[in-house]
């Protein structure tokens, strides 16, 4: 056993780590993770003489899986080894640290990086020779190999319980209940009366957005519930798509559906058939009909572009016809999803909006204040980012230094032992694969960096591109002009409580457009 004696004293400082797979039954005064510490405990004091001791503080992840290593006790447990405040991790089996090879490796790389021997109480092993760690890498494959059989017959048995019409859990729905034995659905009636309201008022309206308007009036929210751990979900107000989703669900006919094929359910029915027939119908007319209409088909200036500023979200172009005549606007994804009430912005004349940004990229050409104050910001932003990817370029150079003296290291200690473990040769691969994402990673940075420093404005290159797009925009088709403006424009906000409007540049299109002035005259496309 590699026992690492870090301290003066020779005082062995062992942490005891625990884990079980699901959080059922920890909450017993003496559960499976007490049981392993107790063993784990009584292993340490069995070595007392040998100079070990045993840490108080607890690494124990109830609830968490081995076949990863998003585990917050896990990770408390590296950090403090990082630290040096922990010469021997102790377990009550291989499998309680890690259910993957991959992920032992990578553990068992940071455990002989700072001198950390590892014990498990149950299965003795001496991981200095070779042979002890052909056996844990043995012990560690057939964890792995338990650990996927146990997923196999998980998913097995969930299709098998579906196929029956069983509930095999998932998020509730709106008019059901989880029967507390498990397995099945239980018709909750209050909730299945607005259920067949949503629906019947789904017939009568004919469309999403009145139904949604209507059920926010009625103050009717999504399923509320609460998980196993006591945290409450749902209970939002519905949207087009949270409604959509209601009113396609089978689940509601006394059915379930398993991979595209539909079984009988053992829950009751909410929903009768003729009813959920019509619904469905009249979804996917809608679907078609609507499709034809959200299809952008006249140049809209600002699309991709605008933002309601209240709401954080894309304002979609659409148009009505009124006496033969078309009225494009540009309406909040927020007020279209949930409602007018929903948005103070709620819709926007088109024309208005766009001759307003035509008009504000003519007017800064001849305003020399407006000029430096935008050349001002466009500057401050990219030294920021800069200063952001240059931070981060260090630190990815500093992971690197570290990745490639690890791998010489590796690489010498496996050239010198005529037989290389797996365990070595998963190490190398996993170092390998680090590296080249790391490096790909610089190669992103560097060519961040070179394109923010040939972004580099000034006043003169603002006046240029904007003196040239003022005499030619007229005779551009709206095709060209929405492409100058998303040229020169990276994002447009509109707040509908005061009508403010903000428009933030895109510099790489100035400097692009300047280059196009200076390359053909006054031709800018």
């Amino acid at each position: 056993m590699n026992t690492a004696q870090n301290n003066k004293n020779g005082t062995i400082r062992c942490a005891i780590y625990t884990r079980k797979s699901t959080d059922e039954g920890l909450e017993q005064e003496f559960n499976s993770l007490d049981a392993q510490r107790e063993s784990a405990e009584a292993y340490i004091a069995s070595q007392r003489h040998e100079g070990w001791v045993c840490l108080p503080d607890r690494y124990d992840d109830g609830g968490f899986t081995g076949g990863n290593m998003e585990r917050p006790a896990l990770k408390r447990l590296l950090a403090d080894i990082e630290a040096g405040e922990i010469d021997c991790v102790v377990v009550y089996k291989v499998d309680r640290l890690s259910r993957s090879l991959l992920d032992f490796a990578r553990i068992m790389e940071t455990f002989e990086r700072h001198g950390v021997s590892f014990v498990s109480v149950t299965q003795q092993f001496n991981t200095t020779s070779s042979m002890g760690r052909l056996t844990l890498n043995i012990l560690l494959s057939f964890a792995q190999f338990e650990r996927e059989i146990i997923s196999e017959r998980t998913r097995d048995k969930m299709a098998a319980a579906r196929k029956k019409g069983k509930w095999v859990g998932g998020v509730p729905v709106l008019g059901y209940d989880v029967d507390p034995r498990g397995g099945r659905l239980l018709v909750n009636e209050r909730e299945a009366v607005r259920v067949r309201a949503i629906y019947e008022l789904y017939l009568e309206h004919q469309a999403l957005l009145p139904v949604v308007q209507e059920i926010d009036r009625r103050g009717w929210r999504t399923k509320r519930w609460v998980t196993k751990k006591g945290c409450e979900r749902g209970g939002k107000p519905f949207t087009k798509s949270s409604l959509f989703r209601l009113l396609t669900n089978i689940i509601y006919t006394g059915k379930v559906n398993y991979k595209g094929v539909v079984y009988p359910g053992e829950h009751d029915q909410i929903v009768d058939t003729e009813t959920w027939t019509q619904v469905q119908d009249l979804l996917r007319k809608n679907v078609r009909n609507g499709g034809k209409e959200v299809r952008n088909k006249y140049g809209a200036l600002l699309k991709g572009l605008l933002y309601c500023i209240p709401c954080g979200t894309a304002m979609m172009h659409t148009y009505t016809k009124k006496n033969g005549k078309r009225y494009r606007y540009y309406v909040c994804l927020n007020a279209q999803q949930r409602g007018w009430a929903a948005c103070p912005t709620k819709s926007l004349n088109a024309h208005e909006i766009e001759t307003f940004v035509v008009e504000h990229l003519r007017g800064i050409g001849s305003n020399k204040e407006i000029i430096a104050e935008t050349v001002r910001r466009l500057r401050a932003r990219s030294e920021k980012r800069l200063e952001e990817l240059y931070s981060e370029r260090r630190a990815v150079e500093r992971v690197l230094k570290r990745l490639h003296a690890r791998l010489r290291k590796l690489a010498g200690e496996s050239w010198k032992s005529i037989s290389s473990t797996q365990l070595t040769t998963d190490q190398l691969a996993d170092l390998h694969d680090q590296i080249r994402n790391n490096e790909q990673r610089m190669t992103t940075i560097q060519e961040e960096v070179i394109a923010l420093q040939r972004e580099t404005v000034d006043e003169e290159d603002v006046t240029r591109a904007l003196s040239a797009f003022n005499p030619v925009w007229e005779s551009l088709s709206v095709r060209e002009q929405a492409r100058i403006i998303h040229l020169l424009i990276e994002r447009i906000g509109y707040d509908g409580r005061d009508g403010k409007v903000t428009v933030t540049f895109r510099s790489l299109g100035i400097k692009e457009l300047c280059t196009r002035v200076q390359s053909s005259g006054e031709e800018i496309l």
